[in-house]
């Protein structure tokens, strides 16, 4: 019996925790929504994002899933009581999660404007730990960036610097990338950045708590990573978002198109 799971996310960003979870498992059916007609969350009002929450709520309604992950931070930051409570199954998120591995004294956190601005991450990060110092940096442009079919590398270089500067003169000893699409460039931070600083994928934090509550059959061996059971949804640009599939994946997958029913 395979475990139903749904992720969401605004677009191509919960490929980071759909990969994080189908690498250490295949005893899962995804059933994965990407809400590309109004991408990107992360500049959207604390209202907006709830608003949206509910009618992602209606849309896994009828998936009798085991479990929701959340792989958009802004939505973590804004809704997650709504997600909860709409629900009423575990829901995984990517904040506290994270927040939890964190053994550093003095952090960076790299994410949206609305993550940033609701301080979801300060105040997780400082409830298990008050003697510490956070700073949080905005990033509006690398969700556009990253969400290109050709990625721009000479303009991710500049943006990369203009993001970090502010963090590293603080002497930062771990960076959090705090939105889900930047671990999808996690390779080129890597080499912007001290190899002292340790970056922390809250995808892989995530999964890690989700495993703890479904724990891996004893009987079950991983032989490699596959997207056989896996269902992606869209709510727009259906053509535009297999192409991405088939270049960040290397898959080619049926992709549904459906409505959210929002004017948001």
């Amino acid at each position: 019996m395979k475990l139903k799971i749904g992720i969401f996310d605004s677009g191509i960003g919960g490929f980071t925790v759909l990969d994080a979870l189908l690498k250490t498992r295949k005893d899962v059916e995804v059933f994965y929504l990407a809400d590309t007609k109004r991408i990107p969350y992360g500049n959207k009002s604390f209202k907006e994002i709830r608003n949206i929450a509910k009618e992602i709520c209606t849309f896994f309604a009828d998936k009798n899933l085991d479990a929701l992950l959340i792989a958009c931070n802004t939505t973590n930051a804004c809704a997650l009581d709504i997600l909860e409570n709409n629900l009423k199954i575990p829901c995984f998120d990517l904040i506290n999660s994270a927040s939890e591995i964190v053994n550093q004294r003095i952090i960076g956190v790299l994410a949206t404007k609305t993550t940033v601005k609701s301080s979801y991450y300060k105040n997780a990060i400082s409830s298990k730990n008050e003697n510490l110092e956070i700073f949080q940096r905005e990033c509006p442009e690398f969700v556009s960036e990253i969400e290109k079919e050709v990625l721009d590398f000479n303009k991710l270089n500049y943006l990369s610097d203009l993001y970090l500067r502010p963090l590293l003169i603080q002497n930062i000893e771990v960076l959090i990338l705090g939105c889900s699409h930047y671990p999808l460039i996690f390779d080129f931070l890597r080499k912007k950045i001290d190899s002292n600083i340790v970056i922390i994928d809250p995808s892989d934090a995530l999964i890690g708590k989700f495993n703890e509550s479904f724990p891996i059959p004893k009987t079950y061996r991983y032989e490699s990573l596959s997207y056989e059971n896996v269902k992606f949804f869209v709510t727009a640009e259906r053509d535009k978002f297999s192409k991405k599939v088939k270049f960040w994946l290397g898959i080619n997958k049926e992709i549904s198109l459906v409505n959210l029913r929002s004017n948001v």
